[in-house]
């Protein structure tokens, strides 16, 4: 997917195993910000309306438009959630969707350090996880002040500040 398709779409989830008989399912890596009764998602390249959403945020539950039994839920087992970014909410100062920093390129001032590969979502904070461009091991950068000058998102730029992780 190019970097234009990558970002009119953001990763909501993906369809886990059926809950019940109704086709109804459990969602893995839920984004619940994005998955609201209402929304249409794109999966397994159709567009769906979410009739249903039930559970909380870390066991969150959905039905599809056009799922009715559970034979459908299966069908979908393992296919992503993506929702249009023009039906996401806005995010505030200094949040961004991890669309927009996957392949930012990232330095230490002038120093380039490498390209994020991902966001990760650890217990403690999100971090990016930078593959180095000198083929080294993966820097993990928390998303947290000291760690992280400046994004910019329009640019694909993140400035990070490696004496603060340990001068890796």
């Amino acid at each position: 997917m190019g970097i234009k398709a990558r970002l009119d779409w953001l990763h909501a989830g993906r369809v886990g195993r059926p809950h019940g008989l109704d086709g109804s399912f459990h969602v893995t890596r839920a984004n619940g910000l994005l998955l609201r009764e209402g929304v249409d998602v794109r999966v397994a390249g159709v567009i769906r309306r979410i009739e249903r959403r039930a559970g909380d945020e870390t066991r969150l539950i959905v039905r599809l438009q056009g799922a009715t039994e559970r034979a459908d839920a299966e069908v979908l087992r393992g296919a992503d959630l993506l929702v249009a970014r023009a039906d996401a909410p806005q995010l505030g100062e200094d949040e961004w969707w991890a669309e927009e920093l996957e392949g930012c390129a990232v330095h230490d001032g002038g120093r380039p350090v490498g390209r994020v590969r991902r966001l990760l979502a650890l217990p403690s904070c999100e971090v990016l996880e930078v593959e180095r461009l000198d083929g080294g091991q993966d820097l993990l950068v928390p998303l947290v002040d000291d760690a992280v000058r400046t994004v910019d998102t329009t640019r694909g730029e993140i400035d990070v500040d490696l004496r603060f992780l340990g001068g890796v």
